[in-house]
């Protein structure tokens, strides 16, 4: 039977990509059954007679999965911050970076809107910028207006399926339509009563940027941490696991525990203070969490 991958799921239809023709597809009952939703990104098996008339009938194990936004088997995770409206902000890329971390996802950092940055707040911006190289990030800083930084992203689309990702506003789509402009993706400014973006993005879809695809998904502002267990979360934090190494203690939550390599880094400046703030803050949240039954 044919083989495609879901590139959009919309009003209960999934639109599979078999070599250069899309064919749309219903999902088998057998999915709600056992509880599966057929996601976009799936490698699934369909079968068609004609290409507005198919089925989608098995899915293929997934390497790996995000939630919000429903989406399966990607390489990479662009998650785009903008340096202004809305400002920067490193709790929330945190908390983006450890959702994708969690799920082996290889993160790029965009910061978007250079051209907005005022003098003043330049010398952060950057600083901002060389902690997170200096962890081992990828961080490229971006325009849609004046184009800056699009070529040093463009080799990192090549051959890959990347996720946009980011709070609503940031200009995702606005970035995507200046890689490539014959998308016409939706774009908004800030709400000005609201001091957010406004969402343009109403669902999932890959579409094709070059040898590679992306998802311009829709925007959301927070993230909630169900599946990360305690012992898990310093792995999402590159520097603080490597640290970690060193605690004195086996299971070392970097908390409150004496003798700990993890603030000791932080006191010595070799660790961000911000960074270790933001895993506390998860660490507790995650502590906190209900049980799911």
């Amino acid at each position: 039977m044919p083989e495609g991958k879901i590139i959009k799921a919309l009003s209960g239809f999934y639109y599979v990509l078999d070599g250069e023709e899309v064919i749309q597809c219903r999902g088998r009952g057998v999915f709600r059954k056992r509880k599966i939703t057929p996601l976009v990104g799936d490698s699934v098996v369909y079968q068609a007679e004609k290409p507005t008339d198919g089925y989608v009938i098995e899915i293929k194990d997934r390497k790996n999965e995000l939630v919000r936004p429903p989406i399966a088997n990607i390489d990479q995770a662009i998650l785009v911050f903008s340096a202004v409206e809305p400002d920067f902000s490193t709790t929330l890329l945190d908390r983006f970076l450890v959702a994708i971390e969690d799920n082996e996802i290889e993160p790029i950092i965009i910061i978007s809107k250079i051209d907005l940055v005022v003098e003043a707040k330049k010398a952060s911006l950057d600083q901002y910028m060389r902690d997170y190289q200096e962890i081992g990030y990828t961080v490229i800083k971006t325009s849609s207006i004046t184009s800056d930084g699009i070529e040093a992203l463009l080799p990192h689309l090549a051959g890959k399926t990347s996720v946009f990702a980011g709070q609503s506003g940031v200009g995702k789509s606005s970035l995507l339509n200046t890689i490539n402009p014959e998308l016409s993706l939706e774009t908004n400014d800030i709400s000005s009563h609201l001091g957010r973006g406004k969402h343009t993005t109403r669902h999932v879809e890959l579409i094709h940027v070059g040898s590679g695809l992306v998802a311009d998904t829709p925007g959301f502002s927070s993230l909630e941490f169900m599946d990360i267990e305690v012992e898990r979360l310093a792995y999402c934090f590159p520097e603080i696991y490597q640290a970690g190494e060193k605690c004195k203690y086996r299971g070392c939550l970097h908390d409150k525990e004496p003798k700990c390599a993890v603030k000791e880094g932080v006191a010595q400046g070799e660790i961000p203070s911000y960074r270790h703030k933001h895993y506390l803050q998860i660490l507790e949240e995650i502590k906190d969490r209900k049980p799911r039954y």
